[in-house]
């Protein structure tokens, strides 16, 4: 069995867990970090730090030209041929771009700081903080090269002990900066963390490749088709990022920082939770089905066998998140936001469609559809603004989280409808009827969160909890032992 078709169930759940616990570990940091700026600063002071993390995700999408993702492809190949002359060689092109990636960042953040103050800002002028990102979003650059080198040349206990180490060093750098600076801290903080990002990476890939930079036109012409396949998807983040750049903006001017805040907060909570699951499809997910793109029963299969593993697991986490919340979020937070607690139920509902969602919407990029991909993520990011206009006009900062289940489903519509269109993609019965067991057990637990109290609330909660988890666990089960079984006869 050739190493691109071993897929089974067995498979994606191992990388699903080491990714997964990975991620877990960077998000209990995270979530340290996260009550130490909550207590210090409270939802202000963590609004501003949302408004410029927005803009500085922003300005990276915007000129990291896509080389974090585009150069991984030529350089996988390579690795993959043993040519270390050839490889080494197209490092060097990969470490020339990403340095004038860095410039071209910097200077970008200087050029679009009035316009960001006047956008995000009804009060003081902010305009030297956003110019100040500059610094971080060209050290993001020079560390988005390094870390596509690592990826490519197969380093992943690199990238997992650099993340880790990034993710405790900001949690010690912050809590002083937060104590003796307050909101002064959080600017200071965001360019530490972007340096030590890379300084761990540049640690690591020269210690494997070390620099040996060429300058010249062969370089850069080297590079153009690296830049070309990872434009669209740089793109579709940009559109991505300005999205939220756009919310954060809108919550700003139309409630306050506060606002601001809450609405991070909850949104944090959900999106960062089911990335734990989500974490393993860029990683191993999408290579598996790049490999088989031009194949439209095993895409499907891939496909529909990543979508089962993904629902199956996710499902119990997000009953288990909902019936937790109440405790949750004022121990991660404070009590200061507590009213985010309805927000986030609902919010939490939109992760059973982004679930199947995601692997069908790389099914576009590995068929190396770029354009579409586009397309499709534009048209998202769009109707994702729309609704939270709307939903926090007419309901506040719940309203965000109805918004965010609205454009879910949208998405949930639109990539499956495009995917049955242009690719042939069928969704098996098989996974309709896992998400709808599912669904309604997470419905279920949803209106449980909004009618009950007290004991009555906490013994349902936790009775959906086990009939989520039993499912799942005894689907898994039967299909790990029915792929076992499958190995060992096509073995004999």
């Amino acid at each position: 069995m050739s190493k691109t078709n071993e897929e089974g169930y067995g498979h994606i759940l191992k990388y699903t867990g080491i990714f997964g616990g990975v991620q877990g570990l960077i998000i209990l940091i995270g979530l340290v970090r996260n009550k130490v700026m909550a207590l210090l600063l409270g939802a202000g002071g963590m609004g501003f730090n949302a408004l410029l993390v927005s803009v500085q995700n922003f300005a990276s999408q915007c000129t990291s030209l896509g080389i974090s993702f585009g150069a991984v492809p030529r350089m996988s190949e390579l690795y993959e041929q043993e040519n270390r002359e050839r490889l080494e060689h197209f490092i060097q092109t990969v470490r020339l771009w990403s340095m004038m990636s860095a410039v071209l960042g910097f200077l970008f953040c200087i050029l679009i700081s009035p316009l960001v103050n006047e956008a995000t800002f009804t009060w003081g002028n902010h305009t030297l903080h956003y110019a100040a990102l500059g610094l971080s979003v060209a050290m993001m650059a020079v560390s988005g090269g390094e870390t596509a080198i690592l990826k490519a040349t197969r380093r992943l206990g690199a990238l997992a002990k650099i993340q880790i180490y990034v993710a405790l060093f900001t949690v010690l750098v912050s809590i002083p900066l937060y104590y003796f600076f307050y909101h002064s801290g959080v600017l200071p903080v965001i360019v530490l963390t972007a340096l030590t990002t890379m300084g761990a990476s540049i640690f690591y890939s020269y210690s494997f490749y070390p620099l040996r930079l060429r300058v010249n036109r062969q370089a850069m012409a080297e590079g153009m088709g690296m830049v070309k396949l990872g434009l669209a998807f740089v793109l579709a983040a940009a559109f991505g990022s300005a999205a939220e750049m756009l919310i954060r903006a809108f919550l700003n001017v139309e409630g306050g920082l506060d606002d601001v805040g809450l609405y991070n907060a909850g949104y944090m909570i959900t999106i960062t939770y089911a990335g734990m699951v989500f974490s393993a499809m860029e990683s191993d997910y999408f290579p598996r089905l790049s490999a088989v793109n031009q194949d439209i029963l095993k895409t499907n299969e891939t496909v529909n066998k990543q979508m089962e593993v993904s629902l199956l697991l996710l499902s119990p986490m997000l009953v288990a998140l909902l019936m937790v919340l109440p405790i949750l979020i004022p121990l991660i937070f404070s009590k200061e936001f507590l009213s985010i607690i309805g927000m986030t139920q609902v919010a939490v509902l939109s992760m059973y469609f982004k679930v199947l969602t995601l692997p069908v919407a790389y099914i576009t990029l590995a068929r190396g559809q770029s354009m579409s991909f586009l397309l499709l993520e534009a048209s998202y990011f769009i109707v994702f603004v729309l609704m939270m206009v709307f939903g926090f006009r007419t309901w506040g900062i719940y309203g965000t989280g109805l918004a965010l289940v609205g454009a879910h489903i949208f998405d949930y519509l639109m990539i499956n409808g495009y995917a049955y269109w242009k690719y042939g993609y069928r969704c098996t019965p098989t996974v309709f009827r896992y998400a709808a067991v599912q669904l309604v057990i997470g419905m279920v637990a949803f209106a449980v969160s909004c009618l009950a109290e007290g004991w009555p609330y906490w013994i349902a909660e936790a009775a959906l909890v086990v009939a989520s988890t039993a499912y799942s666990v005894h689907i898994l089960r039967q299909k790990t032992h029915l792929w076992e079984a499958l190995k060992r006869k096509f073995r004999t």
